[in-house]
């Protein structure tokens, strides 16, 4: 028999181990850039590998790529596909880099439940890495801010300086 009680705590329980989901959606699609957990522990930092693979989350405003202000490309930092100009950056005051668009053909979007929320999870078309999410509070012209873990990137500056 179903009681409050079972219904509240499977409903709890639900909310806290969405997190922990051991494959999302987007792990599910094919991709191009494919790599065992091994494999990509031995590629990625521990950080990296925690958003990237795990769907994780850098704390805010601890990203050095944050207030990274010249013009260059910013890649994914799995498989270097470029995922967004600097064109498009700006600052959101969230504590993440944000993007107004993507590169075209660059990035993926699924629908991410975790949390208790119901959110557009972005990742790279190329290996799946989780970059962020998207949400529709940016400027124009898209109304769009993808927020992006600064981890998840590589900064590839147009005029690299000379050494």
């Amino acid at each position: 028999m179903l009681t409050r009680r079972l219904l509240l705590s499977t409903g709890i329980a639900a909310v806290f181990t969405a997190p922990w989901r051991a494959v999302s959606a987007a792990a599910r699609q094919p991709f191009e850039v494919t790599r065992s957990d091994a494999d990509w522990k031995r590629l990625l930092t521990p950080a990296q590998f925690y958003v990237l693979r795990q769907e994780g989350t850098e704390r805010a405003f601890t990203s050095p790529l944050l207030n990274e202000k010249r013009p260059g490309t910013f890649a994914c930092a799995g498989c270097q596909l470029d995922l967004f100009s600097s064109r498009t950056k700006y600052d959101s005051h969230t504590g993440w880099p944000s993007f107004y668009a993507p590169l075209d053909q660059a990035v993926g979007v699924t629908r991410d439940t975790s949390l208790g929320m119901v959110r557009e999870a972005v990742h790279c078309r190329r290996c799946g890495g989780h970059q962020g999410h998207v949400f529709d509070d940016g400027p124009k012209p898209t109304g769009l801010r993808y927020c992006i873990n600064g981890v998840a990137l590589v900064f590839q500056p147009d005029n690299p300086s000379p050494r």
